[in-house]
């Protein structure tokens, strides 16, 4: 099939300069999301398009798809501080197996070789997560985050306001108890609806109040990253409690409910991640495009659809026109995964560049009626929605990748 006129007008050879050409005035937050995880070429992609905002457009931060706790010692790492070097940081500073990728790596190495040439009171840069401490078999115990949120509020507070430590240390328990892998799946195996989880989700709240309600005095008082590592100790604390409360849900609803608990922690974790950089300027956030699409995320479980609101749909909600969604997809997965030449990325596949940026609005009307989603080879991808290029500000596509490694490769 060769390339329709239409088609070629929509589309331009990739570049960083061709993504910002197409977004809105005002982006504060440009999102840009992945068809599936692990695949080099768009790690590639997110770098070369980030050192350009850095450089042209004054961005100054990064958030991924990554335990937002975890991440912290991978800031650290890229703002200077000492430590036993980059692989062990991107090793422990990436959940979900992503410090293996050496997109990631390049990634961190260079932030922090560009943080180390950087002038007197020029602005450095950040990396943050933008997940929970959340994988596939469970979730972290949230007795962490509540201890050093109770730590950081008792040094500042008078005593009869702060829950006393010990009994806090006694309503967490041992970890194990939240962490069970097989409570991803056996909700009776789950602590989360238990006499202590409910007293706890009681002082977790009570907590995140403190914290916020005393926002004035610890801004002026407090060592700002103290600061702000207390207000991801807040939210973590608070959702994993919600997330683990869903966990021992034994209804019909349960892996719904996990996925909007999930969208909720990422929506407003980058929430608070865009008001701390407001100052500094706009963020790079870099996740699947299912987590930042505008729309309802739909993913297939055996007979059954689940379906939630996406991060990405949260956050465009509260930050109106100053949120960006770039979509990325794939033609061609090495060795035989390729498109049905009557899907969007079969159409696309006729373009000659191996890398294209297309405007999804002239893509929506060069194909209009004559295309429709793709069916993937196996679970590790989702195609693009032809009916939904009305909410995405630009489309980035591949041509041809490899296939993956490991947990993401489908086998």
């Amino acid at each position: 099939m060769t390339v329709s006129p239409s088609l070629r007008d929509a589309a331009r050879p990739f570049s960083p300069s061709a993504v910002t050409d197409l977004l809105p005035p005002g982006t504060r937050v440009l999102a840009l999301g992945e068809p599936t995880h692990g695949v080099e070429a768009f790690l590639d992609i997110r770098n070369e398009l980030f050192r350009y905002l850095v450089a042209e457009h004054g961005y100054r931060s990064i958030a991924v798809e990554s335990d937002c706790l975890a991440a912290l010692a991978v800031d650290a790492h890229v703002g200077g501080a000492a430590d036993g070097g980059i692989e062990a940081v991107v090793r422990e500073g990436f959940s979900h197996g992503f410090g293996e990728f050496a997109g990631n790596r390049e990634l961190v190495r260079w932030m922090r070789e560009f943080n180390e040439r950087l002038g007197e009171g020029q602005e450095r840069l950040r990396f943050y997560g933008a997940d929970g401490p959340l994988e596939m078999t469970g979730a972290a115990a949230p007795g962490p985050s509540l201890v050093r949120l109770r730590e950081f509020l008792a040094a500042r507070l008078p005593a009869e306001l702060v829950v006393p430590k010990g009994e806090l240390l006694r309503l967490c328990g041992p970890e194990e108890r939240w962490t069970e892998p097989a409570a991803a799946f056996e909700p009776e195996r789950s602590v989360g609806r238990s006499a202590e989880a409910d007293q706890l989700r009681l002082i977790a709240d009570e907590l995140a109040t403190l914290l916020a309600a005393h926002e004035p005095q610890f801004a002026a008082e407090a060592d700002p990253e103290a600061h702000w590592r207390a207000q991801v100790d807040a939210r973590t604390a608070v959702g994993l409690l919600r997330y683990h409360a869903a966990m021992a849900d034994t209804g019909p609803d349960r892996f719904n409910s996990l996925m909007r608990q999930r969208s909720l922690m990422m929506a407003d974790n980058l929430e608070a991640i865009t008001r701390r950089e407001a100052r500094r300027g706009p963020t790079l956030v870099f996740a699947h495009n299912l987590h930042l699409q505008r729309e309802a995320a739909r993913i297939p479980l055996g007979t059954e659809e689940l379906r939630s609101w996406s991060a990405g749909s949260l956050l465009a909600g509260r930050l109106g026109e100053s949120y960006a969604f770039v979509a990325s997809t794939f033609g061609h997965r090495a060795p035989d995964d390729h498109p049905a030449p009557e899907s969007l990325e079969g159409r696309l596949a006729t373009l000659p560049e191996a890398r294209s940026v297309v405007d999804p609005r002239l893509l929506a009307a060069a194909t209009a009626g004559r295309v429709r989603r793709r069916v993937p080879a196996d679970h590790t991808y989702f195609g693009l929605d032809p009916e939904g290029l009305g909410l995405v500000d630009g489309v980035v596509f591949v041509r041809e990748i490899a296939r993956q490694a490991g947990v993401f490769g489908g086998g």
